[in-house]
């Protein structure tokens, strides 16, 4: 009898978990910059502040460790990021484009070195 309700319980506490994960606040950036920003201004302590917006001091802690490093790279002069997907895409067709464009001045290159020497017939009897 005591294993059965202690079943029930463990998928009761499954439950609440589940739906607490679920119903998470997330932080838009800005939201996250607007909190860190009100905690380096010092006009109140931590604690009230991350009680007012209802989140816990080491989450508050790792943001601000996170924009800190963020400002510290930025300013290092590291600009670098990650290239989303469409953009990926579009280079890879530029590239192609241009790929194509080498080729093709590469090969007039060729011929008007050719008819230069005299060796084939000249450009204008090729591109016609």
């Amino acid at each position: 009898m005591n294993k059965k309700s202690g079943t029930s319980k463990d998928a009761a506490d499954k439950l609440v978990k589940g739906i607490r994960r679920k119903t998470r606040k997330q932080y838009s950036a800005e939201e996250k910059i607007r909190i860190v920003l009100a905690g380096l201004r010092g006009e109140e302590s931590i604690a009230a502040l991350c009680r007012r917006e209802g989140i816990s001091e080491s989450l508050y802690y790792t943001w601000s460790k996170e924009f800190l490093e963020a400002g510290k790279q930025r300013l290092a002069g590291d600009t670098a990021r990650q290239a989303t997907s469409p953009e990926v895409k579009e280079l890879r067709s530029e590239t192609a484009a241009l790929k194509e464009v080498v080729a093709d001045l590469t090969l007039e290159n060729r011929q008007l070195k050719k008819s230069m020497i005299g060796d084939a017939p000249s450009v204008r009897e090729v591109v016609a």
